[in-house]
């Protein structure tokens, strides 16, 4: 699996299951604008498996949670992990996989979120934008199998 991140050696990273999904629409990839002020960022939809879930099942719920969009997970198309330091200061280390998601609904009250915002970009200035080299990797690989 491919590693992302400079792991601060002074840091004890915590691995992470996780799971983040690409969701295309009239040509552009479903990302979320995490609002921090100033420190404001894009990632994929997703996020912790919680408890015993699969992928899958966390992928449906992050997206829910963040979006308000209900997705069906089709194909896990890559595998990656990726230190940082989440907005609290605690490091982990995110390791999971990447799927492509079929937009099922959308329902904006459904998001529980606040500070997560849908936005569709297109997925070459996804590349760009995404916070993540993890992230932008997956959407490469993506791009490169079409």
């Amino acid at each position: 699996m491919l590693q992302f991140g400079e792991p601060d050696p002074a840091l004890d990273y915590a691995d992470r299951p996780t799971a983040f999904g690409l969701v295309f629409h009239d040509g552009k990839l479903a990302c979320v604008r995490v609002d921090r002020g100033e420190g404001s960022y894009f990632d994929l939809p997703g996020g912790a498996i919680d408890g015993d879930e699969t992928e899958q099942q966390a992928l449906v719920r992050e997206f829910v949670e963040e979006t308000g969009m209900t997705v069906r997970p089709f194909a896990r198309i890559a595998a990656a992990a990726q230190h940082f330091r989440k907005s609290d200061g605690t490091p982990v280390n995110n390791i999971g996989g990447f799927w492509i998601a079929e937009r099922l609904a959308l329902d904006p009250a459904a998001k529980i979120e606040d500070d997560h915002e849908l936005v569709w970009l297109h997925p070459h200035t996804a590349l760009n934008e995404l916070r993540h080299d993890a992230h932008a990797w997956a959407v490469a690989a993506w791009l490169r199998r079409r």
